[in-house]
């Protein structure tokens, strides 16, 4: 399968140098030239746009930050469905709105392209290991087709459903991240309080019934959230914020999750719109 690969960031980029090392033809496209000249060393071909990278590939993966961006790459002049043949297939491997994927995917299939939705967790070096997690939702047939690729730098790859499926379980699982940060470091200062350190308590729940990526994430902050708040504050403010939203217009009621959830944005100086201590 020919694939194009758009999104060259700290994690596209290694999910794109192990599609060219299992061997598929791939093309890259990117903004800025130093994100594909870095890959001077591979067999990849760099298209001077988002549609010449689609005209020359079966398969493109889009792993840009957001929303506008996916629309952008897609559908903004010389994007790839400007580009992408009869039968060709996007996924979509950023976190965005599952209303984004399903809107987009009505858009592809009327030029006969499939949308899968194939939002990913683990981060750079997972991708660089091949053991990032891909939530795919779309056709099952497009999902299979496109396993081969996936699986040169996921496992597993479990579909979900149709169309946004895979950005919903994205969601809910950035959703319980955040909450369980805040539950992690609100534990080590009661520990703190109590007489215990916080790493000799760290160090023992992390190999404990309660021990999980938060915590690890935490405790390698040195017991606060300033290092996570630094880079990932405003990520998951809109992770939270896409959430509450969906389970707003679906009359579902999220219960303590997102209760945690807000404590951790509070914490970190990024509450979400509208709450108390919003800047």
């Amino acid at each position: 399968m020919r694939v194009g690969f758009i999104g060259l960031g700290s994690q596209g980029a290694p999910m794109a140098r192990k599609i060219i090392g299992a061997g598929h033809p791939t093309t890259l496209w990117g903004r800025r030239p130093a994100s594909v000249e870095a890959f001077a060393d591979t067999p990849a071909k760099i298209a001077d746009s988002p549609a010449g990278l689609a005209a020359a590939s079966d398969l493109v993966c889009v792993c840009v930050v957001d929303d506008a961006g996916v629309e952008e790459v897609l559908t903004g002049d010389g994007g790839v469905l400007a580009g992408l043949a009869d039968g060709g297939v996007v996924a979509v491997h950023s976190t965005v709105h599952p209303d984004t994927c399903r809107r987009l995917a009505g858009q592809a299939a009327a030029q006969g392209v499939t949308l899968v939705d194939a939002p990913v967790s683990g981060g750079g070096p997972a991708a660089a290991e091949g053991r990032l997690l891909v939530m795919a939702g779309g056709e099952a047939g497009a999902v299979e087709r496109c396993r081969p690729v996936f699986e040169s730098y996921a496992d597993p790859v479990v579909h979900l459903g149709d169309v946004g499926a895979g950005q919903i379980t994205k969601l809910l699982n950035n959703l319980l991240f955040t909450a369980n940060l805040a539950t992690a470091v609100s534990t080590l200062a009661l520990g703190e309080a109590l007489g215990v350190p916080p790493g000799r308590l760290g160090e023992v729940i992390t190999r404990g019934s309660a021990g999980g990526f938060a915590l690890e994430r935490v405790l390698a902050g040195g017991g606060t959230l300033d290092r996570i708040a630094a880079h990932a504050g405003p990520l998951l403010r809109k992770d939270v914020e896409l959430v509450a939203g969906l389970a707003e217009a679906a009359g579902a009621r999220p219960g303590s999750v997102l209760d945690a959830a807000d404590a951790t944005l509070e914490i970190m100086k990024h509450p979400r719109a509208g709450l108390p201590g919003d800047r």
